[in-house]
């Protein structure tokens, strides 16, 4: 069945104006269930950290080389990084599968319907500005793939397996790096009209609205990572840290008050409304060690990214003509803004060892 949604960009293609998250070792945390504890399938939200192909059909995606590099064949799937992203590396962990498709993948089976996709989008954001100006898929628009999604899944396996699989199943969230980074320290008007408390208490309203539609239709294991030290990514350093290249303090300030608020509301949100296991996952402090002492885990780079200079290049301008680096896994960042394949799985373990009886079960 063709999409409802016509194909129509995220963090990246506003770096032609300002320069543009995130997360996340060959070995993974395993994620321990408890007995009689099975999640048919993974659901995954949010900008270009778990984008694994939406974007293929805008003006800027990552569905060519040199992204994709170190995946599976080299092919560029769309995934802004030189492999894997979380989204994958969750979904493999729950033994679900090894790769979690795009929704909007013209290629996607039924089975892999039955399974879960994801619905994100780079460059999208909680504030509604963010995706707008990137021209990517807004919340409103994967929550409407999620409810176009549910109706294919019933023609396929029914009504009833459907709603079994809608609340057994994982969801996961993973945006805020572009509204800080794009929208509130970008080109726009955002931080004249709000403070950082005030701008903060946007985001979370509309992650808030996003969390209670997402329960309406079934979700109730839901994991929200969330704001990574957004100014220590390579481009933010160029753009926000002066002639030294220092971490944009006005960025990571915003991202932990962001987080704070967040971790109250989740707390919030799980006492009204029955059932729900809503948990937030710091990755905040996960990257910034790993920005900070690189060398602990084996990395020798952390400041720049090895697409192109490092400094400034992400999709689109880093793209077949950039020259990349010679060993990736001295690199913490891929491009200016993604990490590379092995600090994500770095970063994910981290969050699963610190965050995951929460998550997974274990009360």
């Amino acid at each position: 069945m063709q999409s409802l949604f016509v194909k129509s960009h995220p963090c990246s293609i506003l770096l032609f104006n300002l320069i543009l998250f995130v997360l996340f070792y060959d070995t993974m945390a395993v994620i321990k269930l408890p007995p009689n504890e099975t999640y048919p399938a993974i659901f995954v939200f949010g900008d270009s950290t778990v984008d694994t192909g939406n974007n293929n059909n805008r003006i800027s995606r990552a569905n060519y080389r040199p992204y994709g590099n170190d995946f599976k064949g080299k092919v560029a799937t769309g995934r802004f990084s030189n492999g894997k992203v979380p989204s994958d590396m969750i979904a493999k962990e729950l033994e679900i599968k090894e790769f979690l498709p795009a929704y909007m993948d013209p290629n996607l089976q039924p089975q892999d319907l039955i399974t879960g996709v994801c619905f994100a989008s780079g460059g999208s954001g909680y504030d509604p500005l963010t995706p707008k100006l990137a021209s990517s898929w807004s919340l409103s628009d994967q929550l409407g793939m999620l409810k176009e999604y549910i109706m294919r899944l019933q023609g396929i396996v029914g009504a009833n397996r459907t709603n079994f699989i809608l609340t057994r199943s994982l969801y996961l969230i993973s945006m805020s790096s572009c509204d800080i980074a794009n929208v509130y320290f970008g080109p726009t008007s955002r931080r004249y009209e709000y403070d950082l408390n005030s701008y903060t208490d946007l985001m979370l309203k509309y992650a808030t609205q996003f969390l209670k539609e997402i329960y309406s239709l079934g979700a109730r294991r839901i994991g929200v990572l969330g704001a990574p030290p957004i100014g220590c990514v390579p481009s933010q350093r160029t753009v926000a840290g002066g002639v030294r290249r220092q971490c944009g303090e006005g960025h990571n300030q915003l991202a932990t008050l962001f987080n704070a608020k967040l971790t109250t509301s989740l707390d919030s949100l799980n006492k009204d409304m029955p059932d729900s296991r809503m948990v937030y996952l710091d990755i905040y402090n996960p990257l910034l060690d790993l920005i900070e002492h690189p060398e602990k885990n084996g990395f020798k780079i952390a400041k720049k990214g090895c697409c192109g200079t490092g400094i400034i290049e992400v999709a689109p301008i880093c793209n077949p003509l950039s020259a990349i680096c010679t060993d990736v896994n001295d690199y913490v960042f891929w491009d200016s803004f993604h990490p590379t394949e092995r600090a994500y799985k770095i970063i994910t373990s981290q969050v699963i060892k610190n965050d995951g009886n929460r998550l997974f079960g274990h009360q």
